[in-house]
């Protein structure tokens, strides 16, 4: 079943809404997700783009350009929170950060977790769901 979901940044400054619940719901190692989370995995779900849209404000997108195929990291230009992900390799949708839910309840928790060839001695991996030392699929 369909229903709205909804988030926004820290300040408040960028809202979303998204047909849910999201699917491929995921935590991320990858090194690139720990620069931007503070140095933990990256929890997040994706949404097809026909089911999305940003209701407020407008973010500011960084790709780097020595990666081949690399993500666009958006996020919002004033509090920096990060918000979305657009993948080269999935061009039909949008993969949202969990922490930006208004409604926590709506990211039941990952379903595997992805990149545990970058994961640090400090890092705890699940031991309930799969683990694939790049991205599972």
């Amino acid at each position: 079943m369909s229903n709205e979901i909804t988030g926004h940044c820290y300040c408040g400054n960028v809202h979303w809404k998204a047909q849910g619940p999201g699917f491929m719901r995921f935590e991320c190692y990858c090194r690139e997700c720990r620069y931007i989370s503070g140095g933990g995995p990256v929890m997040g779900f994706a949404v097809m783009n026909e089911s999305f849209e940003i209701t407020k404000g407008a973010v500011k997108g960084f790709a780097r350009s020595d990666i081949e195929g690399a993500v666009t990291r958006q996020f919002c230009p004033d509090c920096g929170t990060q918000l979305f992900t657009r993948a080269p390799s999935f061009p039909q949708g949008i993969i949202i950060k969990a922490g930006s839910l208004d409604n926590e309840a709506d990211f039941p928790g990952p379903e595997f977790a992805a990149f545990s060839c970058d994961a640090r001695p400090w890092h705890r991996l699940p031991t309930e769901l799969p683990v694939h030392a790049r991205w599972a699929g």
